[in-house]
């Protein structure tokens, strides 16, 4: 019994690792094509994507909104741990990791364009509240008029007790628009829980897990 156990761990193990093999390149391509979209020299890691699904509801039917899905490293996490009936959907600005998303996880539902346009990208697709969000987007990297936009319109989706999780690289929390996206958190949600240092991504990250949005946010 634990031998078939360990058998198919060491399977959907060699499936993850395979998929991001296969992934890696489509996500170079883009980084290199749209460096300010993108935001990053690799996919999220396994271990970066386990803290962030921390905020995906176990029971119930939730669904579930991922910003910046990018080649789905996250989102197949997020998978993992939907329960049966739950629904997910991927936001992502660029065309070409829109269509890897629709190749490599047809269970997604893709809405491609911008973040900050959420609430008009939504409007047809998914029916308030949200049960969690959950984004891969560069942060650090926008100006502050389009954290706070997109912030609102988080905040707006979500329902009063569901999570929000995001993630920053530590070489850029000295960064003031890092600084600054932190500091928004704490206005846009009562629970902001900060965590430690995921080494194994690169480069090395830590999460925000965050709770109860402000409706006045």
């Amino acid at each position: 019994m634990h031998h078939i156990f360990r058998l198919k761990a060491c399977t959907r193990a060699k499936a993850k690792a395979k998929a991001r093999t296969k992934a890696l390149p489509v996500f170079v391509a883009t980084a290199l094509r749209r460096p300010a979209v993108v935001g990053a020299a690799c996919p999220s890691s396994q271990s970066l994507a386990e803290v962030l699904a921390e905020v995906v509801p176990r029971r119930g039917r939730p669904t579930v909104v991922e910003l910046g899905a990018g080649t789905g490293a996250i989102s197949a996490e997020i998978s993992r741990r939907l329960p049966a009936g739950g629904r997910q959907v991927a936001v992502e600005i660029d065309p070409h990791l829109a269509d890897h998303l629709e190749r490599t996880h047809p269970h997604l539902t893709v809405v491609r364009g911008d973040a900050a346009n959420l609430d008009m990208l939504l409007a047809n697709t998914v029916t308030p509240p949200v049960d969690a969000v959950i984004s891969g987007l560069p942060w650090s990297l926008f100006p502050e008029d389009t954290q706070r936009r997109i912030l609102a319109q988080i905040c707006r989706r979500l329902s009063p007790g569901a999570g929000f999780s995001t993630f920053a690289y530590l070489h850029a929390l000295p960064l003031a628009g890092a600084r600054r996206f932190r500091q928004l958190l704490h206005t846009c949600f009562d629970d902001v829980v900060v965590t430690r240092a995921v080494w194994r991504n690169l480069p090395p990250a830590l999460a925000y897990l965050c709770r109860h949005p402000r409706s006045d946010s």
